[in-house]
């Protein structure tokens, strides 16, 4: 049995093939077209594996984009395909951080996969993955040197929380000689708060796995560790767990017959 993931983001598509015993991925940018991306995704792993769309058994697309793609059996939220790509990832996850590139969601799920219930912030882009990319831009670097610029620094104080009069307040700050790394280690504290505070919504979680974009920065996860006094655990392939447990959904699914 083949089935495939489609996971859609704002920034990045990722897709995931899973078969009886692996599975395999692929990632590209998103760029203007949604459509385009899915379908390039789902195109490059066929290439890969020299597979036609009739040797694929189910196809379910997940990401804000999902109701773009024409090519799909079946669209599934993002909560609930991270949710159970997150316990796939790490086995009795009951608390799911996940940072995307528009949206920010934090999900309680019952430890096998299933999802108990959630918050989400999707009015505005603090506490994403664009407030970082932003910022990035506004301190002249890219968003994959960010973790690593603030490794060890003192956090500067970032007073707002909205994108725009941040980038203000951070071009400020390096008017007034503060170091990039102090920044950027202020901005890392920014998100991790106001996450946080999404996670003390929903009660202590006792296994938080990070997802998404985000989870690949360091600096955010220590920031969250540090707010809820929890260990925050990601692995390699964290930022797959949309892709990844929408495939596993279309398995699942497969394997009943059903849409």
């Amino acid at each position: 049995m083949l089935t495939v993931g489609v996971d859609v983001g704002s920034i990045m598509t990722k897709a995931v093939i899973m078969s009886d015993t692996a599975w395999q991925s692929v990632i590209m940018p998103t760029g203007f077209s949604p459509r385009d991306a899915g379908t390039e995704a789902l195109e490059s792993l066929l290439r890969e594996f020299k597979l036609n769309r009739g040797d694929i058994d189910m196809i379910i697309g997940t990401g804000y984009g999902r109701v773009a793609l024409s090519f799909i059996d079946k669209a599934v939220t993002e909560i609930t395909c991270h949710a159970r790509g997150a316990h796939y990832l790490v086995e009795g996850a009951d608390m799911v951080i996940d940072i995307g590139g528009q949206d920010s969601k934090v999900i309680l799920t019952d430890g096998v996969g299933n999802v108990i219930n959630f918050v989400m912030n999707d009015k505005c882009a603090a506490g994403t993955g664009r407030f970082l990319q932003v910022m990035a831009t506004a301190l002249g670097c890219d968003v994959s040197e960010l973790a690593d610029l603030a490794r060890g620094a003192d956090p500067a104080q970032i007073s707002s929380m909205c994108t725009v009069f941040a980038e203000s307040e951070v071009i400020s700050l390096l008017a007034q000689g503060v170091g990039k790394d102090r920044i950027i280690a202020g901005i890392h504290r920014s998100v991790a708060t106001r996450v946080a505070a999404m996670a003390e919504r929903l009660g202590k979680g006792s296994r938080i796995t990070f997802t998404g974009g985000v989870s690949k920065n360091e600096g955010v996860r220590e920031c969250l560790a540090r707010d809820l006094g929890r260990e925050i655990i990601t692995v390699p392939d964290s930022h797959l767990a949309g892709a990844l447990g929408a495939a596993l959904i279309a398995r699942g699914k497969a394997k009943k017959g059903t849409n």
